[in-house]
């Protein structure tokens, strides 16, 4: 079955876990590795958004190694240069495929630039669990609300509707809600990219997750869950059940 899990948002600071500005509660964790099956998965985490930030794999195998008994391995495309048979190999190998968060569009550019989004696909279609948060969660769907902008720019408030891979239809913008991830602006970035769609979009908030599993879902974490569109020019927005039929299901080809 083909499985994909979209977290929202992490913990802030003083939360349980690593206390990481990078950490998503345990129990996500525990799941997302229960899906595979295996008391201790192969886990592949890329870290590709966060420019292969050394302090988020830190706090990455802190939970996945220290606390979940995973084996894991790191997949680096910015400070490293691996070969397409080297990137293929490690894919190959994991049972679990964990993508973190950060600058979506400079991942999507190198992702496409290097052919992981081709080896990506096999992946998926191969039935291996797909994972991510922000970043690494808007990159199943077809589109999502990025922040990139303010990677550049720390003043910039405008966010853009970047194209992800298309495992999942629709837009998905993370972090929903949330007052201090991006300082109150992203459910007006959220309108403004909805405004000039015609798709739905998921809405997820920190320390929350949907798992897609075939074409059901079902939500973990505590937080509610939304999706949000536009109709006749008005804009509308509500909570989705926390399971059944997917309004955000795999497209019939790709």
């Amino acid at each position: 079955m083909k499985t994909i899990v979209a977290i929202g948002g992490y913990l802030k600071e003083g939360g349980e876990g690593t206390g990481s500005w990078f950490d998503t509660p345990l129990e996500i964790d525990k799941e997302i590795c229960g899906l595979t099956g295996k008391a201790h998965p192969k886990v592949l985490f890329i870290p590709t958004a966060s420019s292969d930030s050394e302090a988020y794999e830190l706090a990455f195998r802190k939970n996945y190694e220290g606390k979940l008994k995973c084996e894991v391995d790191v997949l680096r495309l910015i400070l490293e240069k691996p070969s397409s048979k080297a990137i293929q190999a490690k894919i190959d190998w994991a049972d679990l495929i964990y993508v973190g968060g950060g600058n979506t569009l400079k991942m999507m550019k190198k992702w496409r630039r290097l052919g992981v989004d081709k080896v990506l696909k096999q992946a998926w279609e191969q039935g291996k669990i797909l994972c991510g948060v922000s970043a690494g969660s808007i990159c199943w769907f077809e589109y999502g609300v990025s922040d990139s902008l303010h990677f550049y720019n720390k003043e910039e408030t405008k966010y853009l509707k970047v194209r992800g891979l298309g495992f999942l239809k629709g837009v998905h913008n993370p972090h929903f809600g949330s007052e201090t991830e991006d300082n109150q602006h992203r459910t007006k970035g959220m309108k403004e990219v909805m405004r000039r769609s015609k798709e739905k979009c998921l809405a997820i908030p920190d320390a929350c997750a949907v798992i897609f599993e075939g074409d059901q879902y079902r939500v973990i974490g505590k937080p509610e869950v939304s999706q949000a569109w536009y109709e006749g020019g008005k804009y509308h927005e509500q909570q989705i059940p926390r399971e059944g039929l997917s309004v955000f299901p795999a497209p019939s080809s790709l």
